[in-house]
């Protein structure tokens, strides 16, 4: 119980801190489809970006994720000392690694953006080619904000986490608000760069305030870097796979109408938003402590916040995949229809992201899960889960796009994500035993009754609204807001109602705090 207080405490406090970073990130996008609409320029960045973005979470996610275990490993055996110079020797060789990455990747730009964007031809390719090449020194400062990140968390600081999207975010922001006019769809990528630069650079007081200082020490043949070398392959392929299912889409939406590639993004970027400021929080704070209990071999205990964390999930994610699929439109609209984005890329952004939501739940369940996972030292099921995932995919985007268009390309992709999450969970119970399968049934059926009804009112409230009063963009986010503040009181009374604990624990410790 001890753990599982301690990580809703920590959880909410690094939700408001992640929020502003979020909705930040939410007023980029906003921007982006402002300053450039839907269309050849920005299906090129987005796949330019998704290049530099995926070599970049290569390092980052599988050396934050190994590097926990093994620097708290390294700090029991040689202390306070010892952890800081392994990791300055982690962080300087892996810099050296990157910078190999950096050189073939600008080699073999060319052949990765046309495996990725088959579709495109001419000057929508070249330009794709000069982006991504643009953008790759990004991947230099991933790898040590990997280090960084797997560093502070396992010395319980997560502000820096929680925060580390501002900066890029504000890059991006004030790019798109002063330059934009000047620099184009070219100089976008360069504030990309700038803005991971500063995530690296908000890392560095709290890391001062923990006792770290740099200094160089480059040792490759160092135990502890063979043994997350070791742990970070499956990581490394696993994240791989995973991204591979948006890559897939984005490939295949290639070949379909211009902006097909913007619609997919722009809607995923709405279902990240739910995951962005909810669900990485309690996986963030999380982990350590299911890491901590076990290597303990004190299971209990990692049910128990494994537990916890499905709850809490369940309860946040399915009224919000409910309020995405009723509203999606108007969300849409709201959001992004302004400047170069039209009518026609609001309804094929809002197609995208009702069947995006479709698969939301199991989005969220199934990072938790791998976090379990990887808390029991196996990296290799997630991976394995991932292959199978992306393998669904592919053949469930070969059917669906052929009288879908971008919006099965959606729907495969949740799918595929449910099948795989659901796998996940299967055999986690044969691994470690029950479950508490039944807790989850029922917080889940309960919450998805008070939904449904949630839903009922969502748009019985924004639909009567815009019948009764007309158009306009003022009122259009009257009404939006209007539905989704009846929805939340109406979703939360019920929850009271129907007596689900974890949601009367939530509201408690948002008292407290």
């Amino acid at each position: 119980m001890i753990s599982v207080n301690k990580v809703t405490k920590s959880a909410l406090i690094i939700i408001l801190f992640t929020l502003g970073s979020k909705f930040l990130g939410f007023f980029r996008e906003v921007l982006i489809a402002a300053k450039f609409g839907s269309g050849m320029e920005t299906d090129a960045f987005f796949i330019a970006l998704s290049v530099t973005v995926l070599l970049a979470d290569f390092l980052r996610n599988a050396i934050s994720t190994t590097f926990i275990p093994v620097i708290s490993e390294v700090e029991s055996k040689e202390g306070k000392r010892g952890k800081v110079n392994h990791t300055n020797n982690m962080i300087n060789v892996i810099l050296f690694v990157s910078f190999i990455a950096v050189i073939l990747a600008l080699l073999g730009t060319p052949l990765i953006v046309k495996l990725l964007a088959m579709g495109f031809e001419g000057e929508q390719f070249d330009l794709a080619v000069k982006l991504t090449r643009i953008g790759l020194p990004m991947i230099l400062f991933s790898g040590i904000i990997g280090v960084m990140t797997g560093y502070l968390q396992s010395e319980e600081r997560f502000s820096a986490t929680a925060i580390i999207g501002v900066p890029l975010n504000l890059s991006y922001i004030l790019f798109l608000l002063f330059l934009s006019s000047f620099f184009g769809i070219k100089g976008l990528m360069v504030s990309a760069i700038v803005g991971v630069i500063g995530q690296l650079l908000i890392q560095i007081p709290e890391a001062k305030l923990s006792g770290f200082n740099y200094k160089f020490l480059f040792n490759i043949k160092d135990k502890y870097i063979k043994k997350v070398s070791y742990l970070s392959l499956p990581v490394l392929v696993g994240v791989v796979i995973n991204d591979l299912n948006a890559i897939v889409d984005k490939t295949l939406a290639s070949s379909l109408i211009s902006g097909s590639i913007s619609a997919l993004n722009y809607a995923n970027k709405l279902n990240q938003l739910i995951l962005g400021v909810f669900i990485y929080a309690i996986i963030t704070v999380a982990f350590p402590i299911l890491s901590r209990e076990a290597n303990n071999d004190n299971i209990p205990d990692v049910k128990s916040t494994m537990g916890y964390g499905v709850n809490f999930i369940l309860l946040i994610t399915i009224p919000a995949s409910v309020g995405l699929i009723v509203l999606a439109k108007p969300i849409v609209e709201i959001a992004f229809q302004r400047g170069e984005f039209d009518a026609t890329a609001t309804i094929m952004t809002s197609q995208a992201l009702k069947f995006y939501s479709v698969g939301l739940v199991a989005m969220a369940l199934r990072l938790l899960i791998t976090k379990v996972y990887y808390s029991l030292q196996d990296t290799k099921t997630p991976m394995i889960n991932g292959a199978i995932s992306v393998v669904i995919n592919i053949i469930l985007n070969l059917i669906l796009v052929q009288h879908m268009a971008h919006a099965g390309l959606a729907l495969a992709t949740s799918i595929a994500t449910i099948i795989a999450t659901i796998l996940m969970f299967y055999g986690l119970k044969k691994k470690i035993g029950s479950l508490g399968t039944v807790s989850y049934i029922k917080c889940g059926l309960k919450a998805g009754l008070a939904s449904s009804i949630m839903g009922v009112v969502a748009y019985v409230a924004y639909h009567g609204l815009y019948s009764a009063l007309g158009v306009s963009k003022l009122y259009n986010l009257i009404f939006l807001l209007v539905a989704v503040g009846l929805s939340v009181i109406v979703y939360g009374v019920l929850c009271y109602l129907f007596g689900i604990e974890e949601a009367r624990d939530i509201i408690d410790k948002v008292k407290i705090n």
